[in-house]
């Protein structure tokens, strides 16, 4: 209940252009790249099933820096849309985050909830696009993105980067890996995943009107 479950399978070149990570092409441009949608959904799910798993046996999660006290408004899906449209990191950083992720909930021995899930997203994209990409923002910029505050998000990162024990590396087969795993997820769904509808919220105002109406912090 605790690690996300990987199924090898072949990915070939198209696979990477369906998932938005590669060769973009005009029509995408400013569209979340499907792979985030097929992560949060597929998170959402895994952590709809811990919930239920911890609830039936009546077992006690372990209570981390990650935990907040109740579980924010905005749903996983809305959560990764928003650190991807205001971060500016790559598609695959989402992808790599996934790994950290897995990694993490392995070495701990902690489940993903609704208590802890957006905490640890912004924490190990944000981990993901220092190591990944060439460029990448400050940790209070981050902190602004994720509703949380910089003195929090630094205390979160140093938490995670002992929790991997420093492992960020990635390998190309692993990446694919963990690809594959989210074409299944498509598969399963014969191609088309419902998106939640809920209340959208961050802390900040941002230059989009349409972002204004987001008021809430993940900080609880």
């Amino acid at each position: 209940m605790g690690a996300l479950a990987i199924e090898t399978d072949i990915l070939c070149p198209n696979d990477y252009i369906t998932l938005g990570l590669k060769d973009l092409s005009k029509d995408s441009i400013g569209k979340p790249p499907r792979v985030l949608l097929l992560l949060s959904t597929f998170l959402e799910r895994f952590v709809q099933r811990n919930e239920m798993g911890l609830e039936t046996s009546q077992e006690k999660d372990v209570i981390t820096v990650f935990h907040g006290l109740r579980a924010p408004s905005l749903s996983v899906q809305q959560y990764i849309d928003r650190i991807f449209k205001y971060s500016c990191c790559s598609p695959s950083c989402f992808v790599v985050a996934h790994i950290y992720m897995d990694r993490y909930v392995q070495r701990t021995n902690i489940y993903l909830t609704s208590l802890n899930i957006h905490r640890l997203l912004i924490t190990s994209v944000m981990v993901a696009a220092k190591f990944m990409d060439d460029a990448f923002f400050n940790n209070a910029y981050y902190a602004r993105v994720g509703g949380v505050s910089t003195a929090e998000l630094n205390k979160l990162e140093t938490k995670f980067l002992f929790g991997l024990d420093f492992r960020l590396h990635v390998s190309t087969q692993t990446f694919r890996k963990y690809c594959s795993m989210l074409k299944k997820e498509s598969n399963a769904n014969g191609g088309l995943i419902e998106r939640s509808i809920q209340a959208c919220g961050i802390e900040e105002s941002w230059a989009n009107k349409d972002d204004s109406t987001c008021a809430q912090t993940i900080a609880r």
